[in-house]
């Protein structure tokens, strides 16, 4: 009798190890099962050419890209829209000269739904509208409804040498500009009615200086090109 228990005791035993195994197994597939399905894990980098981002019309918004991707529903390299939206301001030869300008750049390009350049982030930036910049930028630029540039801030490279500008427009041109270049000159100029007043430190022989002397102060010019200077 004593061996019949034993034996009983035994498979009890056993049958409570077997559920335990059972009750791991199920728990690590369960695991398993679970872990299978979590989405993949988000790459820390992704490498693509372009982006382009579209609003809920399906129109191309935003584009991102070294260069930027062409959009057909950019007004700025569709010369029939470019003409109907801009000739009229212009001389005849107005889309002849449009012909020359650029259009592509490094970095984003924000549009509004007309398909018009309303702010721009990065380098070699789009040339105006209405010209060609006088030598490649890298910054930031603001264009109202009409596509004219009206704010930018950015470092602009003339034959070589470097400046910092932050300039705002009216709708005549450039309106105020700051600036920091790279003889020395920083200062802050307004423009209005074919005059200009100048505030800062313009380095020997600068284009702001009414001679060829350094000035520190403040310099004004009336429409005739004469200039008086004010030395601090």
């Amino acid at each position: 009798m004593t061996n019949l228990q034993d034996q009983i005791a035994q498979l009890e035993q056993r049958q409570r190890c077997l559920k335990r195994w059972n009750t791991i197994v199920i728990a690590a597939l369960l695991c398993v099962g679970l872990l299978s399905l979590r989405p993949a894990a988000e790459p820390e980098i992704i490498r693509v050419r372009g982006i382009v981002v579209v609003d809920e019309e399906g129109h191309d918004r935003i584009l991102i890209g070294a260069p930027i991707p062409t959009s057909s529903d950019r007004v700025r390299t569709d010369t029939a829209k470019a003409r109907s939206k801009w000739a009229r301001y212009f001389p005849e030869r107005y889309m002849e000269w449009y012909s020359t300008y650029r259009h592509d750049m490094d970095g984003m390009l924000v549009l509004d739904d007309q398909g018009i350049d309303r702010a721009v982030f990065g380098t070699r930036v789009p040339d105006p509208n209405i010209g060609q910049r006088i030598g490649p930028s890298t910054g930031i630029l603001i264009n109202d409804s009409m596509g004219f540039e009206r704010s930018g801030y950015g470092l602009l490279t003339v034959d070589g040498e470097d400046r910092m500008v932050l300039g705002m427009d009216d709708l005549n041109g450039e309106a105020a500009v700051m600036s920091v270049h790279r003889d020395g000159t920083a200062g802050f100029s307004v423009f209005s009615k074919g005059r200009t007043f100048f505030a800062g430190h313009g380095a020997k022989g600068n284009g702001n200086n009414p001679d060829t002397l350094e000035v520190f102060g403040t310099i004004v010019a009336d429409p005739s090109g004469v200039r008086k200077a004010l030395k601090l």
